[in-house]
């Protein structure tokens, strides 16, 4: 499996601008300016690489990614071959819609202790990089040794939004700060001494680097946030983009980023109601069958505290869930032609992350196979969170979700490397979203109490179109938004508080899930109805698979050349 980014034909700047070298051109353009991706992913040349978060570096960011958009929509279509097309559609989706989001300052307003800020995506990926080289070895050094740069450039951002109007929100650059001070007082709490190294005189060194240079960086850091930052942070009432200069303008970017599409906030808004409202109706149905009531009050009353559906120890959440991922796997080829090689890892949120981060998330394997996908589960405070469902958000982060859609693009040797790592938010979480459904065709649900975790997900996610909305397109305060998911939903409230906050933190990525699951239930029941009994469900879901996780608008376009074709493989 090749880990050179210039492979298959794509990418170095200055080849001609055709599918592969645009795609290329697009990857290389993606990780230089984010290198730890670079390094998770197993690309070569970029181990001793921190992101840039200069001014300077995102104009030159913003250019170069239009530049490719541009090229890519002058390409004539005649006489390309289906994988050529797929990738000239993937091209210029993905590249124009980066190209816009790229003028959005998110740096400058954006700190939190989640993977959702910029910087906390750093600290969130430091302790997953591979350490099984010398050469990765003396890379992280390097690495560590630029942070002390990386975070002052990050917090004179910080400053110039404060300068600029373009404020953090307080509560969450308190969350910052917090996390700061454990790093501070103890690196291994956020792995970035990494502990786990047996290497002694590595040990030694990387040591000696962490005590002389990265904690009186994360202290001079945490120091900007508290003196510069958070004086002048939104409060609660004041949490969304709207309120901030052009912050109706960057919501609309970034919804169309993470959408694929041009739905308008009034739209996404009606859509999450509407949808909501029908979840409801399947949700009483299930628990007059189980409970005998159709009352909502009742029924969330019971799933929010019913001792009897609440775990006792992480060591349980973490069982249940790697026996849930199991099953799924077993299951699965039944209703997948094409399934992973690599089976899906299990594993705890690490402690450091813990607080902020939300129920689960999945972390994609290294293309050159050196680090295997994983599904990350938050154990922590097992009595505040319900059992029943950690089934329905195992199929959507593991199997059939993210796991198999993003390692079957990533083992495709066929595609591209930039089809194979780079993804479309709604597409992914589409597909994340159509595999709790799926999880149901297929049986996976071990009883009725579990598929009422089923509803009530998407309840959850449909409520995020009504939320993220709200909260920036709308002017929602903090407590608008957690009273509308209390009420809508029976999460508990400690999910409620860190997916409002998530939401507000992560502008129009939670939008992203209800959007990318209609158009692929849509796609599919198109397929079925204009193919038949030639209609093959296994063959629709290798082909969307298997083309790599491609924007809403070039999807479509691939079904609809795949149906023209009787449903034959692409």
């Amino acid at each position: 499996m090749s880990a050179d980014p210039d492979a298959a034909g794509g990418g170095a700047d200055g080849l001609p601008d055709g599918p592969d070298g645009l795609a290329g051109e697009l990857l290389r353009a993606v990780l230089d300016a984010d290198p730890l991706s670079g390094s998770l992913y197993g690309f070569p040349g970029y181990d001793e690489l921190l992101p840039d978060f200069s001014v300077a570096a995102e104009d030159a960011q913003a250019r170069r990614i239009a530049s490719i958009a541009g090229r890519a929509e002058q390409v004539e279509e005649a006489g390309l071959g289906e994988r050529d097309l797929q990738t000239l559609d993937f091209a210029r989706c993905m590249a124009r819609a980066m190209a816009d989001a790229a003028t959005v300052p998110m740096i400058e307003f954006t700190v939190c202790d989640t993977f959702a800020a910029p910087v906390g995506a750093v600290f969130n990926a430091l302790p997953k990089l591979q350490l099984d080289t010398e050469e990765r070895r003396a890379g992280y050094l390097a690495r560590l040794r630029r942070l002390p740069s990386m975070l002052e450039t990050a917090a004179t951002r910080h400053r110039h939004g404060v300068a600029s109007g373009r404020t953090a929100v307080a509560r969450l650059v308190r969350a910052a700060v917090t996390q700061l001070d454990l790093f501070v007082d103890d690196p291994a709490v956020g792995g970035i001494a990494r502990a786990e190294v047996t290497d002694e005189p590595f040990a030694s060194r990387l040591a000696a680097v962490v005590a002389e240079e990265v904690r009186p960086a994360l202290a001079a850091y945490r120091a900007a946030l508290h003196d510069d930052v958070l004086p002048a942070a939104r409060d609660d009432d004041h949490p969304g983009l709207c309120h901030l200069p052009e912050g109706e303008e960057a919501y609309r970017t970034l919804s169309r980023l993470h959408t694929s599409t041009a739905s308008t906030a009034d739209e996404l808004h009606a859509m999450g109601r509407e949808i909501v409202e029908q979840v409801h109706e399947e949700l009483a149905d299930a628990a007059d069958r189980l409970w005998g009531t159709r009352d909502r009050a009742e029924i969330f009353d019971r799933l929010s505290n019913d001792p009897a559906l609440r775990y006792t120890s992480r060591d349980e959440m973490l069982e249940h869930a790697r026996r849930v991922v199991a099953a799924a796997e077993a299951e699965a080829p039944k209703w997948f032609a094409v399934v992973p090689e690599e089976p899906c890892a299990v594993l705890p949120v690490p402690e450091a992350e813990e607080a902020g981060m939300a129920a689960a998330y999945y972390m994609p394997g290294a293309i050159d196979g050196s680090r295997q996908g994983t599904y990350y589960l938050n154990t922590s405070k097992p009595e505040e969170r319900h059992r029943y469902g950690s089934e329905d958000i195992a199929f959507h982060e593991a199997v059939p979700g993210h796991h198999f859609q993003l390692t079957i693009a990533m083992e495709s040797a066929d595609l591209v490397p930039a089809r194979r790592v780079l993804f479309d938010t709604a597409c992914a979480e589409g597909w994340g979203l159509y595999s709790e459904r799926l999880a149901d065709e297929m049986g996976l649900y071990t009883d009725d109490v579990s598929r009422m975790g089923l509803f009530v997900a998407d309840a959850w996610r449909a409520s995020r179109l009504v939320v993220d909305t709200g909260l920036h397109a709308m002017g929602w305060t903090r407590r608008q938004a957690l009273d509308w998911m209390h009420e809508h939903t029976p999460l508990p409230r400690i999910e409620v508080e860190s997916e409002v906050d998530r939401y507000i933190a992560y502008p129009g990525q939670a939008l992203a899930y209800m959007v990318g699951r209609r158009e692929i239930v849509r796609l599919r029941g198109v397929a079925a109805r204009r193919l038949g009994e030639r209609f093959d469900l296994r063959a629709f879901h290798d082909l969307v698979l298997r083309a790599g996780i491609l924007p809403l608008p070039a999807l479509a376009r691939t079904v609809d050349r795949w149906m023209a074709g009787a449903g034959q493989p692409a």
